[in-house]
């Protein structure tokens, strides 16, 4: 059965796939972002964000074995040396303290010359960076409008309205 092996393909065999984005995932960890198309960038997002968490959880590990078991599992996904090197022993730090979320997409709102693929940036999320606030904005003002209190239907208030008025009558 083919449950949950749904992954964006970008148009390339499944080995060309995994090269393209152990590659990017290199190059975001050596420079701290890139620019490339947006669907790229999202198919990035989260490989990115999973060895990072490995990072992470090898620098809580107590046992060393522990550690270099998931530096290898990372390098098996990214497979530069020295990209591993800097993400496992400078780069983590950053993201001690966050519980996900370490990577931005900016639309940048321009196409590429050649196939008009619309441009994006991809970059880590700095350790002081508190992100967006969700506000009570048009959306929440919309849901939410301002309505009378319904008031409860009594044995009273429902005797009057039943009976006809005397003007009604004539």
């Amino acid at each position: 059965m083919r449950h949950n092996k749904h992954h964006a393909s970008l148009g390339v065999t499944v080995e060309h796939r995994r090269a393209m984005l152990s590659n990017m995932a290199a190059s975001l960890i050596t420079h701290g972002r890139i620019q490339t198309t947006l669907t790229k960038a999202k198919a990035l997002r989260p490989f990115i964000e999973k060895v990072i968490t490995k990072a992470k959880q090898a620098a809580a590990k107590t046992e060393k074995k522990d550690a270099i078991h998931l530096r290898r599992l990372a390098l098996s996904d990214v497979r530069d040396e020295t990209a591993i090197t800097k993400l496992f022993n400078e780069t983590h730090k950053e993201f001690t303290n966050r519980p996900g979320g370490y990577t931005r997409i900016y639309k940048l709102g321009q196409q590429r010359l050649g196939d008009a693929a619309e441009m994006a940036l991809i970059e880590f999320v700095k350790a002081d960076d508190p992100g967006y606030k969700k506000s009570k904005g048009k959306k929440a003002a919309k849901g939410k409008k301002a309505r009378a209190p319904k008031a409860a239907v009594t044995a009273e208030t429902a005797a009057p309205a039943a009976e006809p008025t005397p003007e009604a009558k004539s």
